[in-house]
């Protein structure tokens, strides 16, 4: 009588481990993450009732107190043990508690390029409280001042490889805004951190200097180019420095792990997910100065790396973020009105599976978004109201997402007036303010233009001319050049005789987005951006094929 009902208890288990393949193929990964993820939940909340306000740094200076002798950054063959990193940042703090009326609570915008003394400079200057503005170190001119401005620092530390951009807005910038260089020999009215350095103390500072009134205390400052307009600066806390520094654990990293870092510190991912995460692992990193496709096996190889970090520009895919983890939706879009779809109700609605939509997250006490420093607009912007029931508020990523039928998601497009190329989003407007201040420039529409065997899209300025004025395109050439990043340079050039406006007086991008840039569907003058000859070259059937095949680097 056993034998049969052992029988069919086994070929039941076999039954519905098989309906658990093929249903749900990734439920015991994602049951393993979400317990990660609320025991981390359970610690922070620990952490916010008993009163112990542990920090990112305050686990760091943990790391350094138990295995100071443990490589924390490798950065071109050198290492720097947790020790050396904690005794450089003691001597950045009291080069600033020393030697500068910086408090607890100021803010110091930083504008360095990955290497150990970023890491050095943001932790010497939370030492001592202070909240610290990452500056993207691709910006120039105008954009800079602005960023610079925006989150109103005391004090402003150059890199010495971007001294020379510094020097560009030093007399624009504000009488009582102090600003170091990390070099010997500086211009006048830059003073040398690396100078100070020398002589500055490496004893411990107390724990009163930077322990923090809370945990929703800002952290950080990190610029984001947004959907419209000039780069805003997001607040991180100290609460969402935690968060993010526990995504390398919570996905299976240990401290044996040897993490490659080749994305921007500026951004979130570089220096929270990466350099935070390995602080909360207690692992070593290794530092890239910039991502190299041709040195990346080989660094990997040659420094026994186990894990490294990627945007999809590196991979080509997106990583797969668990429902469990992140709560979002992709609505339905319109891209001709550049706005969600609504029913005769008010409401959105959801996408098919497999079908492009709009990447959303539902904003909620536990989900909170802090918004931006300063003006107000920015931050309602970004919000989404009465989207699926009456109160229900969600932040606009920007972001066009598929997911597949196995649920991973896939990034698509940006929407609104940005779009992304070489892993950044480029801001329309600002691009297009730059062209405008040519003295023979009428109007001028930028956006973002799909161009085969690229990831994102390539720029594409449409402009008309003023009455009687001539395009002259050396200047054009260089005034992008001089006053836009790289990356946000326009590749092509249209030249239309009439800009065409929405009902809200917008110029249409939609039209101009579908066309592209082929000399075949386009009867106006076309022109393709030409870094040998330093100007923008008229742009032919020939030289059209050779960029659709990939014979022209773009």
């Amino acid at each position: 009588m056993l034998l049969p009902w052992v029988s069919g208890l086994g070929a039941g288990i076999v039954f519905l481990h098989f309906l658990q393949k093929l249903l749900l193929p990734y439920f015991w990964q994602d049951l393993w993450f979400l317990l990660k993820v609320i025991r981390c939940g359970i610690r922070i909340e620990r952490y916010r009732r008993q009163g112990e306000l542990v920090t990112v740094l305050d686990t760091f200076l943990s790391h350094a107190r138990r295995q100071p002798r443990k490589p924390f950054i490798v950065f071109e063959g050198d290492t720097y043990t947790y020790e050396d990193v904690d005794k450089r940042s003691s001597r950045v703090a009291h080069v600033f508690l020393n030697h500068s009326p910086l408090a607890k609570g100021d803010t110091v915008a930083l504008l360095m390029s990955n290497e150990p003394d970023f890491v050095h400079v943001w932790f010497g200057l939370a030492k001592l409280g202070c909240v610290v503005a990452f500056l993207n170190t691709n910006i120039r001119s105008h954009s800079l001042l602005h960023c610079v401005r925006s989150c109103q620092p005391r004090a402003l530390v150059v890199g010495a490889d971007l001294l020379e951009a510094v020097e560009e807005i030093l007399p624009s910038l504000p009488a009582d805004l102090r600003v170091w260089a990390v070099r010997d020999s500086v211009p006048r009215g830059v003073a040398s951190l690396t100078e100070k350095l020398r002589t500055a103390s490496d004893k411990p500072l107390p724990r009163s200097h930077h322990v923090a009134s809370n945990l929703k205390t800002p952290s950080l400052y990190i610029f984001t180019s947004g959907t419209t307009g000039v780069p805003k600066a997001a607040v991180i806390t100290q609460l969402q420095a935690l968060k993010g520094a526990a995504g390398l654990w919570a996905f299976g990293c240990t401290s044996d792990d040897i993490i490659y870092i080749t994305l921007p510190l500026y951004h979130s991912s570089g220096a929270i997910l990466g350099i935070g995460g390995c602080i909360e692992l207690g692992a070593t990193c290794v530092l890239k100065k910039k991502f190299s496709a041709s040195q990346f096996w080989n660094d990997c190889k040659k420094y026994n790396v186990t894990v490294f970090q990627y945007i999809g520009e590196i991979c080509r895919y997106l990583c797969k973020q668990p429902k469990l983890f992140f709560t979002f939706e992709l609505i339905k879009y319109d891209f001709q009105k550049d706005e969600p779809i609504r029913n005769q109700q008010g409401w959105c609605s959801h996408v098919k599976k497999g079908e492009p939509g709009l990447l959303i997250s539902r904003v909620t006490e536990k989900n909170p978004f802090f918004g931006y420093v300063g003006n107000k607009k920015h931050t309602e912007k970004k919000l989404l109201c009465d989207v699926f029931k009456k109160g229900d508020v969600y932040f606009n990523t920007g972001d066009l997402m598929v997911q597949d039928h196995e649920n991973f998601l896939y990034f698509c497009d940006r929407l609104g007036d940005t779009f992304r190329w070489k892993g950044e989003n480029i801001a329309t407007t600002e691009v297009a303010d730059i062209i405008g201040m040519l003295d023979f420039i009428q109007e001028s529409n930028v956006y973002g233009v799909a161009v085969p065997g690229c990831e994102g899209k390539a720029g594409m300025a449409s402009i008309t001319l003023k009455p009687n004025k001539s395009l002259d395109l050396e200047k054009v050439y260089e005034q992008v050049v001089t006053f836009l990043p790289a990356y946000a340079c326009p590749r092509f050039l249209r030249i239309q005789e009439k800009m065409e406006t929405t009902g809200t007086f917008k110029p249409k991008k939609f039209q101009l987005v579908q066309e592209g840039f082929s000399p075949l569907k386009i009867s106006d003058p076309l022109y393709f951006m030409d870094n040998l000859k330093k100007t923008y070259v008229p742009l032919t059937k020939g030289l059209y094929d050779q960029i659709m095949l990939g014979e022209i680097k773009l």
